[in-house]
């Protein structure tokens, strides 16, 4: 594979990671201060907010980590090492982290639940469960690229041990 292609996606990769980096450091925390004055007025939905809140910071790890790992990929695929143990982990932890990733949004639902109750906005249970399913599919994505890259892998080392 020629090296401008992967040097493309190492750039999309960065990309990707740009606007909720920029999510994380203005948006979020305008919206936590305005859930803390609407705390301190006695209202209840203020805890819901802080709640998905919370959930949408702690994504921000994995979903980073995971940006990390197609990093490396891309690296390993540079490195002409695509067809590695290496690369089948790091596929791993990619399914790992987007199923963590999933599984927050999972729990966050219920917060949306009574938002989107509180407000009459049906289209935000949507939004939630685009929320689970987009990272869901990613990890359906990468297990099966890992399980593909596996079986490759054991049909080169059995044609090594012939030849």
């Amino acid at each position: 594979m020629k090296r401008s292609s992967t040097l493309f996606l190492k750039v999309a990769v960065i990309l990707i990671g740009l606007p909720v980096l920029a999510l994380c450091l203005f948006l979020l925390p305008q919206i936590a201060s305005e859930a803390n004055e609407a705390a301190e007025r006695g209202s209840d939905l203020a805890f819901v907010v802080y709640g998905i809140l919370m959930v949408m910071y702690v994504a921000a790890v994995p979903f980073y980590f995971a940006l990390y790992q197609s990093f490396t990929l891309l690296t390993y695929i540079d490195k002409n090492q695509a067809f590695s143990d290496l690369s089948v982990k790091a596929l791993k932890k990619i399914k790992n982290s987007a199923i963590i990733i999933s599984g927050l949004y999972v729990v966050a639902i219920p917060f949306v639940y009574i938002l989107a109750e509180v407000d009459d906005a049906p289209g935000l249970i949507l939004i939630g469960m685009g929320m689970i399913f987009a990272p869901l599919v990613i990890a359906v994505f990468a297990a099966v690229l890992q399980r593909l890259l596996q079986e490759a892998i054991d049909i080169k080392e059995e044609n090594d041990l012939i030849v």
